[in-house]
């Protein structure tokens, strides 16, 4: 295990913690079934699992009652997997909180298993465990990502909060396979005030991509 947010070894069982440890339990913030509202799958439906747990502290995240993953109940991962089976679309996309932080392996096993299509969106902070169809790298300046990760990245998608973003953007790039998808992502709360700048970079760097939250637009999870 490499974090836990603020659950300490004391509070699990030997048991718990072993299953833990395998990825057999996983700290579970919420899953739902939705749209993918941003990034290259944008308009694909896809159960989103969302797990709690997070140390990369972004100060713009709008999720931040995911980074205690105390807060959050240990769920099976066979649990996981039942409750995607669900559901019409077979494809199941991991979050968080910062979804590397634990072993996804068995998860994402028994997913494929059961013929569903994974995708991750990671900062890349940590060592990528599981096998993914997809994996989407959204690096932060707080705690960049493994050098290990970007080799692993099929979409880059950067998050704009100011004008500094643009070159955080091209520091990343520059280490991405060639046939990695570029995605520039206005932060919610700043979109209309770089939007300008946005559209305008991306007409002259037309290697990148937009990307809205289109999720939000349409007043779904």
């Amino acid at each position: 295990m490499k974090f836990l947010g603020n659950v300490t070894p004391t509070s699990l069982t030997p048991e718990q913690q072993h299953e833990l440890d395998a990825g057999r339990l996983l700290p579970i913030m919420e899953e739902f079934y939705t749209i993918q509202g941003e990034g290259f799958h944008t308009g694909k439906a896809a159960y989103f699992i969302r797990l709690g747990g997070c140390d990369v502290g972004c100060h713009w995240c709008d999720v931040k009652e995911s980074w205690d993953a105390s807060a959050h109940p240990l769920t099976p991962a066979d649990s996981i997997v039942e409750n995607a089976l669900r559901h019409p679309a077979k494809a199941v996309v991991v979050t968080g909180g910062e979804p590397s932080a634990f072993q996804l392996d068995y998860l994402t096993s028994k997913l494929r298993e059961n013929g569903i299509a994974t995708f991750i969106e990671t900062s890349g902070a940590y060592p990528l465990t599981g096998t993914w169809d997809w994996v989407c790298l959204s690096p932060k300046k707080t705690s960049p990502p493994r050098p290990d990760n970007y080799k692993k990245a099929h979409e880059l998608k950067v998050i704009v909060f100011n004008n500094d973003d643009f070159r955080w953007a091209e520091e990343n790039a520059a280490q991405v396979p060639d046939n990695c998808m570029l995605f520039l992502q206005p932060e919610w709360s700043r979109a209309e005030r770089m939007m300008p700048q946005l559209v305008d970079y991306v007409m002259q760097h037309p290697k990148w991509n937009m990307s809205l939250q289109t999720h939000k637009y349409m007043h779904i999870p």
